[in-house]
């Protein structure tokens, strides 16, 4: 039997020529309510939003829970989007706490401890955006992209010392995904015929490495594999050129970032980055070119200069006697730009439900209270309405 979805296509042969038709919009591809494709149209997404250096979980977590929850001190940036947002307190990660900053990622990311090599480490799996990566990143142009403010390794692994380096740059971010490889949604596909070539040269590759596999050691195999998990992602790129983009009305090119973040009376223009790949990302998922993101506002044991800090952020964790108020208007500055970040997905229309609504972003950090290193009373919140998912 046909499976029928906005897909189908009527096929037939001309003169020996194979020739096909579309159906129109039909009863049987909408849901229940008729606003949706039941084949889902507008997918799903996944994302991981990060910082480093923790938060302070007394000014973290809500006095009261429900959905009537009031945002305490460090939250109080988010507090427009209360009803979006679930709040998740009393967890600890439970992998053990063998290298600061750098166990509790490990924990919270794939599950597992660290491999841990002196004073460096790696993830003994793959991190969960790459997890739900390779269920649903198949279907777009990238299987994920990686963000950061700026530049460093992230924690985005495909599997131990296979790291995914997010991209720094916001002007790189926009000419990687609106370049020339961007095909506009519902347009024509453009068939280069290089494409043809390059993935014919790609299969010739794929063959002979299989036979080099075999003369391989067991460590030297399984770098070979991680390589060409890369080569094969690479192909798909190259097939998704030649295919027709999907209609998607919410999709439009966004406006191309400057080159240049100069620094402003010695800071990194932290607020500025971050909202340019922000822009570049919303659109990124609204015009379906990924579906699985991982955005590193900051990294696990950074110094960065914020504004109004006489130190850098890591230091005064560990320094700032007191309550520590200026590591908790550190915190709540980055909760501005998470903010930030979630309502220009909130602002993307798909359907009767948002982009925000089609998302589900996972926010946390390395620990929790962060001149500890505390790895229990570890916090994290994501958009996602309960009654609904």
């Amino acid at each position: 039997m046909m499976k029928l979805n906005r897909r189908t296509l009527l096929r037939g042969t001309v003169g020996g020529a194979l020739v096909t038709v579309g159906l129109p919009p039909l009863e049987a591809f909408f849901d229940s309510h008729g606003v949706a494709y039941a084949d889902g149209a507008i997918p799903r997404r996944f994302g991981l939003y990060y910082w480093g250096n923790g938060i302070h979980p007394e000014r973290w977590t809500p006095a009261t829970i429900g959905r009537e929850w009031t945002p305490p001190d460090q939250l109080e940036p988010l507090a427009a989007l209360r009803d979006e947002l679930t709040v998740v307190t009393g967890m600890s990660v439970l992998t053990g706490n063998v290298i600061p900053h750098g166990s509790g990622p490990a924990g919270i990311l794939t599950g597992s401890p660290a491999i841990v090599r002196g004073q460096e480490y790696t993830m003994a799996g793959p991190t969960v955006d790459q997890v739900i990566a390779q269920a649903i990143g198949g279907e777009t142009r990238f299987r994920s992209l990686e963000v950061g403010v700026r530049p460093g390794p992230g924690l985005s692994f495909n599997g131990p010392d296979s790291v995914n380096p997010p991209e720094s740059s916001p002007h790189a971010l926009f000419t990687r995904v609106f370049g020339g490889g961007f095909q506009a949604p519902g347009s024509e596909p453009r068939v280069d015929p290089k494409l043809r070539l390059r993935r014919s040269v790609l299969d010739a590759v794929m063959a002979d490495s299989a036979r080099l596999k075999q003369r391989l050691g067991a460590g030297d195999q399984r770098r070979l594999d991680q390589h060409l998990d890369g080569v094969r992602e690479l192909e798909k790129r190259l097939a998704r050129l030649e295919e027709s983009p999907a209609s998607l009305a919410a999709c439009a090119v966004p406006t191309e970032p400057a080159l240049d973040y100069p620094m402003v009376d010695g800071r990194q223009p932290l607020s500025d980055v971050s909202r340019a790949i922000a822009d570049v990302l919303v659109m990124a998922l609204a015009c379906d070119q990924t579906r699985v993101f991982s955005s590193f506002f900051s990294a696990p044991i950074n110094n960065l200069l914020f504004p109004g800090a006489s130190a850098g952020h890591h230091q005064l964790t560990h320094d700032e006697p007191g309550d520590q108020p200026a590591v908790n208007a550190i915190v709540k500055q980055i909760m501005v730009e998470l903010a930030y970040f979630l309502e220009k997905l909130r602002a993307v229309q798909e359907g009767d439900r948002t982009l925000l609504d089609n998302c589900v972003v996972l926010c946390t950090s390395d620990v929790s209270f962060p001149r500890e290193h505390r790895l229990d009373e570890y916090r994290c919140c994501w958009p996602a309405r309960p009654a609904e998912r």
